[in-house]
């Protein structure tokens, strides 16, 4: 039966203050449970690339708040609940989507809760607290049970960075054998080139970083190419698949990425859009329109699609490459390494 939050005290939380555009360890009291939502003694919180929206200027959704908790990938324990919740007990291994307070229901919903048509859902780390802290909330609806034996820190970056990597594989709907490309082979990356193999597709590692094109090899990416340094590379690439990728996952948020990706195509190719560069996107109406290539993007934002790669993952043995850190001290530590770009994995906090 639920329990309703009695937890007293406070944590510490790694706060975005908007005003500073800098983020500092704030000691907060312990949030409290109200309809719906369930508390979380975390035991690992993830970066992710889309937290840098927050030092861009551009955050989507907007926050609200000047002192913002972020992060929106987490792993820990239940240890309250509030009324309404079911299908979770105290003690249990749990992880969350991004975005709570949805519906879940409307059509909006069924494509990405930040749609919801009722404006309710709220983005961890943006208009809501995330949880680079010691205790974070969430809508039950927006988070799942792990198994007993899940490792739960390399299962934290699976709540972002695997289900989107694994949604942008399976939306391309590539069959065996077929070629598929990851541009940029980094946090999202490495991933999608996991997803890829497991899937019995064809994998093109292609990135400027020499380090990141050695862990897709070691990963199993059938072709690597340095698109920086290899002034040939897409015409090597089109000769070794006769004829180019059927489809092209840009995990980078490079608008160099996005520009060079249609010429790795073959004839009506796709391009998944995954990566958030920080100016928008144009195309040539008429490549479209002659079936040049496509574009799409992989929307993954939905509880009813959490359960599949998290699941898929954990049986298949897929890992995020991940450094992490004890404690919250290291919270710019790991923005700064993100910043960077030269990691092939992941970084997290653990409590």
């Amino acid at each position: 039966m639920p329990h309703v939050s009695a937890k007293e005290g406070s944590m510490k939380a790694a706060q975005f203050n908007i005003h500073t555009k800098k983020v500092i360890v704030n000691e907060i009291p312990i949030p409290v449970c109200r309809d719906n939502e369930i508390l979380i003694k975390n035991k690992c919180a993830s970066l992710c690339h889309s937290d840098l929206m927050n030092f861009w200027g551009h955050s989507a959704p907007e926050m609200i708040e000047d002192d913002v908790t972020i992060g929106h990938e987490n792993t820990g324990i239940v240890t309250a609940m509030g009324k309404g919740v079911t299908g979770f007990k105290i003690g249990d291994k749990v992880g969350c989507l991004g975005c709570s307070y949805a519906c879940y229901e409307c059509e909006g919903c069924q494509t990405h809760n930040l749609l919801c048509e009722a404006g309710t859902g709220k983005m961890h780390g943006f208009d809501t607290a995330g949880h680079f802290a010691e205790y974070s909330i969430s809508d039950y609806r927006n988070a799942m049970v792990l198994p007993e034996d899940a490792d739960m820190v390399s299962a934290a970056p699976l709540f972002c960075a695997g289900v989107t990597a694994y949604h942008a594989v399976t939306q391309c709907e590539l069959k065996s054998g077929d070629w598929i490309a990851a541009i940029g082979c980094g946090g999202l990356g490495h991933l999608g080139i996991q997803y890829a193999k497991a899937k019995n597709l064809k994998v093109i590692a292609i990135d400027v970083s020499e380090a990141q094109l050695e862990n897709a090899k070691a990963l199993g990416a059938d072709l690597t190419y340095n698109s920086m340094t290899d002034p040939d590379y897409v015409q090597n690439l089109k000769k070794a698949t006769n004829g180019g990728a059927h489809a092209a996952i840009i995990f980078s948020a490079a608008q160099a990425a996005y520009i060079n990706a249609p010429k790795i195509l073959r004839s009506n190719g796709l391009m998944m859009v995954v990566g958030i560069p920080q100016k928008d996107l144009s195309f040539n109406a008429l490549d479209i329109l002659l079936g040049r290539y496509r574009i799409k993007g992989a929307s993954s934002g939905t509880p009813q699609r959490m359960k599949e790669p998290i699941l898929f993952s954990l049986e298949h043995n897929i890992k995020p490459h991940m450094k992490t850190f004890e404690g919250l001290d290291h919270i710019n530590e790991i923005i700064e390494l993100m910043k960077d770009g030269k990691s092939a994995g992941r970084f997290g906090i653990t409590f």
